[in-house]
C-alpha cells in the first residue's frame, strides 16, 4: 500500500494485514513504556481542514508511540483562513519533508487528490473527507468486531475475518462517512450488513451498496444481530429537516433503553452496542445503552491507536507480515 484513501477497494489481504498488525499495536499500550522505535526519524503530519478531537488525538498518539516526529496543522489560524489553496500547503509540508500526511477535509475526494498529484511525495491517509469516507475508523470497528466474533467463537482473532457476523448500522447514513467506510470494508471481510434509517437519511443509490437497507429499527433487531453500530445525527452537515422532531428521531430510530432491554428478551446476550463517537446521548443512543457492558465505546477508542499505528507502520516501514513483530521484539530486547 502506498496510501490508504478508502475501505471499496481495500483487499481481503490488505484488510486482514492492518487488523493483524494492530493487535501486535495493541501489545505496546499493555507496556510500561509505550514505545516502538519503528518510525524513529519519520516525520508524520496531521493535517486538519475540520474540527477534531478524537481522530487528531488518536492518530498523534499512534504516531508518537512509534517514535515519530509529529506536526499538527489546523486549518483555523492558519494561511488556509487567509485563502491557501491545498496545492501551497502541501508543497509548504514537502519542503518540511514530510513523510506521511493525515488529512481531515470537508470536501470529498480532497485526500484522493492529494495523493494523485506530484504536489506532495509522502503517504496520505484519510481521515476523513466530507460526507465520503473514513477508513481508519472503519478499520478499528473491525478491528473490533473481530476481537468479539472470536471470542464468541473460541478461537484467535488473528487472520480471522467476520464471515456470518450480523451487523446493523442505524443513523443519519446520508452523511455519514463512517457509514460508507465500514459497508464496504465489513462486506469484504465477510459480515452481512444492514442500514436502518429513516428514507430521508438515505443516499441516493443505496440500493446499489453491498447491503440490506430497513426502515424499522424493531424489526431489524428482531431478526437478530450480532453487533448494533448508532451514527450520530450530524445536525451540522443539515440544511433541512430531515426529520419531524429529535423526539420522533429518538423513539424511532435511537437506540433508547426499551431497545436495550429488548437484547436481552430477543435472547442476543451477546449482541455488542457500537458507536464512533461523539454521542449525542438521548438522541441516537440513550445514556444506559452507551455505558451498558454490551457498549465498546471505549474499546473502540482504546483500538483506535493500535489500529492508526499500524496503518502508519505499514505505509511508512515496509509491508511484511513479520516486520510488525519483529520490530515489537527489538523493543522489548532493548528495553
Amino acid at each position: 500500500m502506498k496510501h490508504l484513501l478508502s475501505t471499496e477497494n481495500l483487499s481481503v489481504f490488505d484488510a486482514i494485514r492492518v487488523l493483524d498488525t494492530a493487535e501486535e499495536m495493541s501489545a505496546v499500550g499493555e507496556r510500561e513504556v509505550k514505545k516502538l522505535p519503528a518510525l524513529r526519524g519519520r516525520t508524520v503530519v496531521n493535517l486538519f481542514f475540520e474540527d477534531s478531537t478524537r481522530t487528531r488525538i488518536s492518530f498523534e498518539a499512534a504516531a508518537k508511540r512509534l517514535s515519530a516526529d509529529v506536526i499538527n496543522f489546523a486549518a483555523k489560524g492558519s494561511s488556509v483562513s487567509k485563502g491557501e489553496s491545498l496545492k501551497d500547503t502541501a508543497q509548504t509540508l514537502a519542503a518540511m519533508g514530510a513523510d506521511a500526511v493525515v488529512i481531515r477535509h470537508w470536501a470529498s475526494g480532497a485526500p484522493h487528490r492529494l495523493a494523485a498529484t506530484d504536489w506532495i511525495d509522502a503517504a496520505v491517509i484519510n481521515a476523513g473527507d466530507g460526507t465520503h469516507e473514513h477508513p481508519t475508523q472503519a478499520l478499528l470497528d473491525a478491528f473490533t468486531m473481530r476481537r468479539h466474533w472470536a471470542q464468541l467463537r473460541g478461537t484467535a482473532s488473528t487472520g480471522a475475518d467476520l464471515k456470518g457476523m450480523r451487523v446493523a448500522i442505524a443513523g443519519d447514513v446520508l452523511h455519514s462517512r463512517v457509514a460508507r467506510s465500514n459497508v464496504w470494508l465489513l462486506k469484504t471481510l465477510g459480515a452481512e450488513v444492514t442500514l436502518v434509517a429513516p428514507p430521508t437519511l438515505l443516499p441516493i443509490g443505496v440500493e446499489h451498496w453491498p447491503c440490506k437497507v430497513s426502515y424499522n429499527l424493531d424489526e431489524t433487531l428482531e431478526a437478530g444481530i450480532d453487533a448494533m453500530m448508532m451514527l450520530r445525527v450530524q445536525g451540522e452537515r443539515m440544511n433541512a429537516s430531515f426529520f419531524p422532531s429529535t423526539r420522533e428521531y429518538s423513539r424511532r430510530w435511537g437506540f433508547d433503553d426499551a431497545r436495550l432491554r429488548a437484547l436481552d428478551d430477543l435472547g442476543m446476550k451477546d449482541t455488542i452496542i457500537m458507536h464512533p463517537g461523539p454521542m449525542n446521548r438521548g438522541l441516537e443512543i440513550s445514556s444506559a445503552a452507551a455505558d451498558s457492558p454490551r457498549s465498546t465505546v471505549l474499546a473502540q477508542v482504546r483500538n483506535g491507536v493500535s489500529v492508526r499505528m499500524a496503518a502508519l507502520y505499514l505505509l511508512l516501514s515496509g509491508d511484511s507480515r513479520e516486520a510488525a513483530p519483529n520490530a515489537i521484539q527489538s523493543s522489548k530486547e532493548t528495553n
